[in-house]
């Protein structure tokens, strides 16, 4: 197995069946740089409009629609000494009375200590003079082309992944994407140094990354996304209304439980109504994303 550095010559701000910038095997690795959801690298140079442009595609040999490609997110390190934000959480996620009261929203720089590994505003507000958050590094937007040969924008996600904003998309996690274009055809972009849930700023702290992901084929058909940490299995959906997101999730955890788990769904059941959390990735973007997630320890505990 091979590992690859990628340097994209070119970024996109859709997801679809686009000629493949690489060419890997099953199993390979890549190293890359990424741009944030702007579009300005680590320079602060601009090289792409937004939303979220990504790099890829990447086209990982074997791949087959009715496949699962796996995403090991091995490391992601900034590259950049700010990063940004918007500045006033957003109207939607306040009650429709209290918009009026909003102040403008800003953006808001960060200071990023690539050493510490903290963030701190670079102009302090009131009452928040020793703020300082520790990294959380998170990927925002990834995943595979659509189906049916569609492309769709960065700004929001599907079966396919997308711009999803979960935080828990970072280094030792693994996530699965359904696969529905030969050789997958997976994008990246749009990394986060640190994220609350919801993203309900509209931004994480918004900056440049090299990130480092093996790519494997698995002959496994999904819908949904999922994903593993060392803690946790989980699934994804993303959807509008939320409870059609929270519905896709939980039926691709049903679907989890009852084929890998040996659990039928009276017993999938009595477990997820239980011990189940449900996080929420973004409520700002045109889909909303929840993710449905189980301790392991529930499960070994069988």
């Amino acid at each position: 197995m091979a590992t690859h550095r990628f340097t994209p010559t070119a970024y996109h701000n859709v997801i679809g069946s686009l000629p493949p910038a690489l060419h890997i095997a099953d199993g390979d690795t890549v190293i890359t740089e990424t741009i944030d959801a702007a579009g300005y690298d680590k320079e602060g140079i601009q090289q792409a409009s937004g939303p979220n442009p990504m790099n890829g595609p990447i086209f990982v040999e074997g791949a087959e629609r009715g496949d699962s490609l796996k995403v090991e997110i091995l490391g992601m390190v900034p590259t950049r000494d700010t990063g940004f934000t918007r500045s006033v959480v957003a109207a939607n996620v306040v009650d429709p009375e209290d918009v009026r009261t909003l102040p403008p929203s800003d953006k808001a720089i960060w200071q990023i200590d690539r050493t510490a590994l903290t963030a701190r505003l670079s102009e302090p507000v009131a009452g928040l003079e020793s703020f300082v958050l520790p990294l959380s590094p998170m990927i925002g937007c990834f995943g595979v082309a659509p189906s049916l040969g569609q492309a769709i924008s960065t700004a929001t996600s599907g079966e396919f992944g997308g711009n999803m904003d979960y935080r828990l998309l970072g280094p030792g996690t693994t996530i699965w994407f359904p696969v529905s274009a030969p050789g997958a055809l997976f994008f990246l972009g749009d990394c986060h140094a640190v994220q609350g849930d919801g993203e309900i700023v509209g931004t994480g702290i918004e900056t440049t990354f090299e990130v480092t992901v093996r790519l494997s084929v698995e002959k496994k058909k999904i819908v949904w996304p999922r994903g593993e940490t060392a803690d946790d299995i989980f699934t994804v959906g993303n959807a509008r209304p939320l409870d059609q997101a929270l519905q896709h999730a939980t039926s691709e955890m049903l679907r989890w439980l009852t084929s890998d788990y040996g659990l039928d769904k009276t017993a999938a059941s009595h477990l997820l109504g239980q011990v189940v959390r449900y996080d929420v990735g973004n409520v700002f973007d045109p889909a909303y994303t929840m993710a449905c997630r189980v301790s392991k320890a529930w499960l070994a505990r069988r």
